[in-house]
């Protein structure tokens, strides 16, 4: 028999002491984790606290450990950035622009269907015209930026189609002598 040899040392092939894995806190009911916020909308959790100090989305609140905890509603409002950005292109800086009047139409609405009188109404209805107005303004913007975009690579398709055509038009030609050939030709003994 032989003799138990020393204790092995934390090292590289060996692990420290670990320690138990907290145990995970239970969500509130309908309150979601960071993780699978992100994992829905197909970004990182580093995404969602980035899109929090940029003010474009603010969890529904914390947990003891002040873990973050967001609401279906947040979700809905993370997947409207994703699309704002992918779908219709616009930065960060247009996003929040288009949020904050989303959450300025959604406070009117509530006002308006709250019971107010028929004043209140008008001008609830006049500062939801003035927001739209702004939204169809950014919205404008960005649809004649992309215009001019389409009308530039359309110029492009033409001019390769059209270059496409003399290279097409050169390759059937019967090939004649080039004139600069010829002329050069009778000097160069």
């Amino acid at each position: 028999m032989t003799a138990p040899g020393p204790e092995p040392r934390p090292g590289p092939t060996t692990r420290p002491e670990t320690r138990p894995e907290p145990k995970a806190e239970a969500s509130p009911a309908g309150l979601l984790r960071i993780g699978e916020v992100a994992a829905r909308a197909g970004v990182s959790s580093r995404t969602l606290r980035y899109y929090e100090e940029l003010g474009l989305l603010v969890p529904a609140g914390h947990s003891a450990g002040g873990a973050r905890r967001y609401r279906e509603q947040d979700v809905a409002r993370l997947l409207r950035i994703r699309e704002l950005q992918s779908l219709l292109g616009f930065d960060l800086g247009e996003i929040g622009e288009i949020l904050r009047a989303d959450d300025q139409l959604a406070d009117l609405r509530r006002q308006f269907h709250g019971g107010t009188d028929a004043g209140r109404r008008q001008d609830i209805l006049a500062e939801a015209t003035a927001i739209n107005a702004r939204l169809r303004s950014v919205v404008r913007a960005k649809q004649e930026r992309l215009g001019a975009m389409m009308r530039d690579l359309e110029a492009k398709a033409r001019r390769y189609r059209a270059r496409a055509r003399e290279i097409a038009e050169d390759a059937d030609a019967p090939q004649r002598p080039r004139r600069d050939r010829v002329e050069g030709a009778g000097h160069a003994r």
